[in-house]
């Protein structure tokens, strides 16, 4: 699908590159159909000799060669090289933010022109190709257009289309936050081997091992994970009685309420962006 497709990227930094190692990696396109652009030439001369794609600093290159432009900015400057590069955008491209808490009504609002506008959000995750992302589109895409956005994004994980609207922010609290829950919850399970005796070294790799491990499980079983939890605990047994304790900390009420808190504050964000977006306009 992406194969013959002119792909571009604004913005070179860490999520950029991970996308850019992904299609490149995986062969869902050739490296020559990618371009990238940053105003540090360091750093794209380095994606260049890994990869083999072209590079420039001029974003407005990167707008006129590509069918697929993806803005890997960081939100701050995103209307700034919105508005850079506005004059090059049109129906004929599409455009896929990745800027993290902004919204497709902020750009839609900003840009004040109709464009086939995806909104996409994947996490730290993508850094070793196990992403989840969520797709959102504008109101103007085409058909083919959500399936072209998923096979870039699939290429660092596994990536799902929600309705922004709704369910963006809770997107953002679960799966956009959640790997920082995940530290927490390893890094929890190493000071509790370290407490048993366990050596630091081997506490947190087998922490890590454990979480990983149950993941893949999950992942490759068609098994709830309350049926997985059952298959552990005998009756009497050691996880039986760490599960008891677990449920006397509140551990499931404080996850829910840690991802509604999220939850709630990404949609804090969005609105104080469409707002900014929309006061100081990108014409």
């Amino acid at each position: 699908m992406l194969q013959e497709k002119k792909i571009g990227f604004i913005g070179s930094g860490n999520m950029g590159e991970a996308l850019i190692s992904g299609l490149v990696l995986s062969k869902a396109t050739r490296p020559e159909n990618i371009i990238c652009s940053d105003i540090r030439q360091e750093p794209l001369e380095e994606i260049k000799g890994k990869y083999g794609i072209r590079t420039t600093t001029d974003n407005m290159e990167v707008v006129e060669q590509s069918e697929i432009i993806i803005y890997a900015t960081k939100p701050q400057i995103l209307a700034s090289v919105l508005k850079q590069t506005s004059p090059g955008l049109d129906t004929s491209k599409l455009v896929i933010s990745i800027a993290a808490g902004v919204p497709l009504a902020a750009i839609a609002a900003g840009l004040g022109k109709e464009l086939r506008l995806i909104r996409v959000m994947p996490n730290i995750c993508a850094f070793v190709k196990e992403s989840a992302t969520a797709i959102a589109a504008g109101k103007h895409v085409i058909p083919g257009d959500i399936e072209l956005a998923k096979a870039v994004f699939d290429s660092v994980g596994i990536s799902v289309f929600i309705q922004e609207n709704t369910l963006m922010d809770a997107f953002t609290g679960l799966s956009g936050s959640g790997p920082a829950y995940i530290f927490m919850i390893i890094d929890a399970m190493a000071d509790a081997g370290v407490k048993m005796g366990l050596s630091r070294k081997d506490s947190l790799l087998l922490s890590t091992q454990t979480v990983l491990g149950a993941a893949k499980l999950l992942m490759e079983s068609d098994e709830h994970p309350g049926q997985l939890k059952d298959r552990v605990t005998s009756p009497g047994g050691t996880a039986i009685a760490g599960i008891h304790t677990l449920e006397q900390g509140g551990l499931r009420t404080t996850m829910i309420n840690a991802i509604e808190a999220a939850t709630k504050r990404s949609l804090e964000l969005g609105s104080n962006m469409v707002r900014q977006f929309e006061e100081n306009g990108l014409n």
